[in-house]
């Protein structure tokens, strides 16, 4: 299981969850109280209940560098283009807008 922390401006959002091939998204319910929440995307309005879906969800895979940063990023590491989160988790820190993914390290070494 891996797991991120979604942040939209600063401010903890939610968590995304990749299981056993399913991802979950489940806003914070800190989050979903405070009055000026916003959603992270407008395909994943603020709700209780989380999301699951059999693929990325493609807001989150759309933060996912294109072109000549996705080929630097895969030429020095040996994640497959295929494996989206670990992409997510190791590109996305850091990018450009409100959203920022900051991988949660289990204690089973996964991250």
């Amino acid at each position: 299981m891996r797991q991120a922390e979604i942040y939209r401006k600063g401010i903890l959002a939610g968590i995304l969850t990749e299981d056993g091939g399913e991802y979950r998204f489940c806003y914070d319910e800190a989050y979903l109280k405070n009055e000026d929440a916003q959603p992270v995307s407008l395909t994943l309005p603020l709700q209780t209940e989380a999301y699951v879906s059999p693929v990325l969800f493609p807001f989150f895979d759309g933060l996912i560098p294109e072109g000549w940063l996705l080929d630097a990023a895969l030429r020095n590491t040996d994640i497959s283009i295929l494996d989206r989160m670990s992409l997510l988790l190791l590109c996305c820190k850091e990018c450009i807008g409100s959203i920022s993914v900051v991988s949660i390290t289990n204690n089973g070494g996964d991250a």
